[in-house]
């Protein structure tokens, strides 16, 4: 009976295990940023001096999920060292005006123009887990050992990406996603883990969705 009842409660959550990730997207006229052959996007996380760090492993997805024939995708590190040190967390620009005036100096519009890097993309978000509850309970006797019980957790990531252009130093467009669901541990003798993968779908649904503002000249 318990084995039964354990299946179907199982099976019941597994089925609520799906994230739900909405999409929300600005780009003045829908317009699309073309891209010479030779020139780049590179992705970059926003970083406050060891204070706050953006998933730099989330970075690398979104950055592999635009990434095809067609669109030459920067990794972040490589971008960050060529230009050292006006990225570091506590040099980058924060915005478009600190920008500007970083880009004044010949020596450093230099190194940037080298690395034919065309749009910057900051990514800023996180990814958190709240409202845990249940519990499961473990032990080990003379006929053996077991768990028994349930543990459930929300996540939610919430992740906002936000377009430069650095020919002209300006904001070419935003997008954000927000993914949530509900995770379930249940204590069947071994403890079956049923994961909602919220920060993989919103990885994909970013990187899918920024690709399309972007587009290569023929």
């Amino acid at each position: 009976m318990n084995k039964i009842f354990v299946l179907v409660t199982a099976v019941f959550l597994l089925t609520g295990c799906g994230a739900t990730t909405t999409i929300d997207e600005y780009r003045p006229n829908n317009s699309v940023m073309e891209l010479n052959s030779d020139e780049s996007v590179v992705i970059l996380g926003r970083r406050d001096a060891g204070h706050y760090d953006t998933d730099r492993e989330f970075i690398s997805c979104v950055a592999g999920k635009m990434k095809g024939a067609d669109i030459s995708v920067m990794p972040e590190q490589q971008f960050i060292d060529a230009i050292y040190p006006w990225f570091e967390p506590r040099t980058a620009p924060k915005g478009l005006k600190r920008l500007t005036r970083l880009m004044q100096d010949p020596d450093i519009k230099n190194q940037v123009d080298s690395q034919r890097v065309r749009y910057l993309v900051w990514l800023d978000g996180s990814t958190q887990t709240h409202d845990q509850g249940g519990s499961i309970s473990c032990a080990i006797g003379p006929g053996g050992g077991g768990c028994f019980g349930y543990a459930q957790w929300e996540k939610s990531s919430v992740y906002e990406a936000i377009v430069w252009d650095l020919n002209d130093f300006s904001e070419k467009g935003r997008l954000r996603v927000d993914s949530a669901g509900t995770s379930y541990l249940i204590g069947a003798v071994a403890p079956i883990p049923l994961l909602t993968p919220v920060k993989k779908d919103a990885c994909s649904s970013l990187g899918k969705q920024l690709k399309t503002f972007f587009s290569v000249k023929k």
